[in-house]
């Protein structure tokens, strides 16, 4: 490795490492709760299991373990979020390494993903879109390695499969890259190499196996999380016009998101020139990766009519910058454009914490201004003028339920909602509105 080489990738380090700083400690200092969704997944992993009613089961798990080490210690929460988000730029800058050929284009595919809303502003609040975002950069990392190999290895095949079924662990969604990447490889082997490699078939085989609890508990529990996930589209009440209402916002929406991407872009290249060779096998990898699970995506909404939520798309622009700058690589000449690349880069980087903190601090209704400490302290102290006993039992939703499970020094586990049957299993309990403590 060359010096230069070195240097790019301190640079590389430099920045995750101060993406990793800003967005654990503003939040930190700025939220006085933990946001709804890392609220909830903590409920979740107070009581462990293979699903739950909204969602598959990692994106509880990580922060269990979290909980285990740090307790109720919120920063640790949001550097939880950050080592996931720093996890996946690093192979997206791995990536676009190898794919460019070039160390500083690799460099800046990862600075121009860093102006896009879903890796900045909306990290803070670890949930189902954060979580599959080191597993969307690792399966699309493995695929291009046997995708560019001209022997595809065992190891590799086996990763993609376990890191494709933890990515759709975390949330179902994430079949749209795991189709995408199918199809890719079905027109590799029909139109291009004619021939069938029996070692694809391991990535199947353990992304299946690995699958197998959570389908177990899928049919045990009415296929519970999918019913959840149908009805969040909207889709039993969509008429005639929602299929063009609703892609059209869709892609409004994308539009929107990708504005300060587009700004920083046009900051590097000279002119928005390029050519698309569908020879290309580079192209052809990162246009399955990026612009065909959109599509389908895209699909989804127009064929169905349903309403595609905009933090549903937070791993679908991983790889754009190693895209964009495949494209119009031949464009960008750094002499000229570095300088006020760079000047547009610290402007949105810096911009984005400003914001959250200005928010943070400015509005007091928030979910992250609810007082889940004190609550929990009050109903402690309530419990303890009746029992002598422990909490280790709390009901209700996950938000209220969930800050008590995640506030009370006893770490209650948290059962779902209130019910008699429930309750009557309990030695002792107690209920304030909607929620329920006890104790077995």
């Amino acid at each position: 490795m060359t010096n230069n080489n070195k240097n790019i990738d301190n640079l590389f380090y430099i920045f995750v490492t101060s993406h990793l700083i800003f967005w654990t400690l503003i939040p930190t200092i700025t939220n006085h709760n933990l946001p709804l969704d890392t609220i909830e997944a903590l409920a979740w992993g107070s009581n462990l299991d293979w699903g739950f009613n909204k969602h598959p089961p990692m994106s509880a798990f990580f922060p269990e373990v979290f909980f285990q080490i740090f307790g109720s210690q919120d920063w640790s929460y949001y550097l939880l979020s950050q080592i996931f988000v720093i996890f996946s730029f690093y192979y997206v800058f791995k990536l676009s390494n190898e794919i460019l050929k070039n160390k500083f284009l690799g460099l800046i595919s990862v600075l121009l993903i860093e102006t896009i809303y879903f890796y900045n502003f909306t990290t803070p609040e670890f949930n189902v879109n954060v979580c599959q975002l080191p597993f969307w950069s690792l399966t699309a990392y493995y695929s291009w390695k046997i995708y560019n190999a001209k022997n595809i290895k065992f190891w590799d095949c086996f990763l993609i499969g376990l890191f494709g079924a933890l990515g759709f662990l975390s949330k179902y969604l994430f079949v749209y890259l795991l189709v995408s990447i199918a199809f890719l490889f079905i027109y590799l082997i029909i139109k291009k190499e004619r021939k069938f490699d029996f070692k694809y078939l391991i990535s199947i085989e353990v992304f299946i196996v690995a699958l197998v609890p959570h389908l177990i508990w899928l049919n045990n529990n009415e296929f519970i999380t999918i019913t959840y996930g149908l009805a969040r589209t909207g889709l039993e009440q969509s008429s005639f016009i929602d299929h063009i209402k609703y892609p059209l916002i869709f892609l409004g929406k994308q539009i929107g998101i990708l504005i300060p991407f587009i700004i920083l872009t046009l900051l590097l290249i000279k002119k928005l020139k390029y050519k698309i060779n569908f020879k290309d096998k580079n192209l052809l990898f990162l246009l399955a990766i990026n612009i065909l699970p959109i599509a389908l995506m895209f699909l989804t909404s127009l064929i169905t009519g349903s309403k595609i939520r905009t933090m549903w798309m937070t791993p679908f622009y991983l790889f754009f910058g190693t895209l964009i700058v495949y494209l119009f690589q031949s464009q960008i000449n750094l002499k000229k454009k570095l300088k006020p690349f760079m000047v547009g880069f610290l402007f949105f980087f810096f911009l984005s914490p400003v914001l959250y903190a200005y928010v943070s601090a400015s509005k007091d209704d928030k979910r992250t201004d609810y007082p889940g400490k004190e609550i929990a302290m009050k109903t402690q102290y309530a419990w303890d003028q009746q029992f002598d006993s422990t909490i280790n039992v709390v009901l209700g939703d996950e938000w209220n339920a969930g800050n008590l499970s995640y506030h009370l020094k006893s770490r209650p586990v948290w059962e779902g909602i209130v019910e008699r049957e429930k309750l009557d299993q309990l030695k002792d309990y107690m209920c304030l509105d909607s929620i329920c403590v006890g104790s077995r």
